[in-house]
Order: structure tokens, then C-alpha cells, then sequence
């Protein structure tokens, strides 16, 4: 069951390769997440220390009331990899020039997963591109 997209990912990134990674969070923010709140605009993955943690995600608190005042929603949250995926992860980092993007965050065996993409930005031209063919496939389904 799909909880939130990176609905603006296509416009800015073309995906090379996906991988499925488990996240860190609190029982609030999978609460949260299962009445799908939360954004993933803005969001990239970082490897520091051998590490991979997903930066700038928007997971609010499911209840303001309840949630502690420390509660910080665009907290640096965990992504648990095995060693050789985050291996896999800088070797195609540094060599492609690629940036670790948040595709989704879904729920798989009652767990929540995030699907990361190592992503290459796309030019100017290659946006138009898209948008021009986004307009042409409009226009022949309104056709039909």
C-alpha cells in the first residue's frame, strides 16, 4: 500500500536504478504516514559514515497535542541498507555523478519501506522535451 509519492521527481530527475531500503521513524510518524500525511518534495539521501540517512522529508505529527515539543518534522531519519547496497550506492554515486533521491514510502509485510532512486538531474532541454511530449499525449487522448 503506496502512503506518500515524489509526485515532482520526473520533472527534475530521470531514475537510473531503485532501490528498497527500511526507515527509521517513530510510532507517531508511522501513524502519521498511514493517513498519508507527510511530503517527500525536497527529500535526498546522504552517506555519511558508512551510513544512508534521508534529509529534508516533511513527516508532520499525528496529533499536535500529544507530540512532544522537541518533535522536529524535517528530522534526519535512517535508511537501513546492507552493506553491500550502500557500497553499490557510492560506487554509483561518485562514478555516475548521481544524487540518491525518495521515490516512495509504501508499507510491505506491515513494515514501512522507502524506495530510493539514484537519480541524474535533468537539463533544461530534457524538461521542455517532457512537457512537449506531455502536451502531444493530451492532446491525442482529448482526440479520441
Amino acid at each position: 500500500m503506496r502512503l506518500i509519492e515524489n509526485k515532482k521527481l520526473g520533472l527534475s530527475y530521470s531514475v537510473e536504478d531503485k532501490i528498497e531500503a527500511g526507515i527509521e521513524l517513530l510510532g507517531t510518524e508511522v501513524k502519521a504516514l498511514r493517513q498519508k500525511l507527510g511530503s517527500l518534495e525536497g527529500g535526498k539521501a546522504i552517506v555519511r559514515g558508512g551510513e544512508v540517512f534521508l534529509v529534508g522529508i516533511f513527516i508532520p505529527p499525528y496529533q499536535e497535542n500529544n507530540t512532544p515539543k522537541s518533535y522536529d518534522p524535517y528530522r534526519t531519519r535512517k535508511l537501513l541498507l546492507n552493506k553491500s547496497e550502500i557500497l553499490k550506492i557510492i560506487r554509483l554515486e561518485e562514478s555516475k555523478n548521481l544524487t540518491i533521491v525518495p521515490i516512495s514510502l509504501y508499507i510491505k509485510n506491515n513494515l514501512v519501506k522507502c524506495e530510493i532512486g539514484l537519480c541524474k538531474k535533468k537539463q533544461k532541454g530534457d524538461k521542455r522535451e517532457n512537457i512537449k511530449k506531455d502536451i502531444a499525449r493530451r492532446e491525442l487522448k482529448n482526440a479520441k
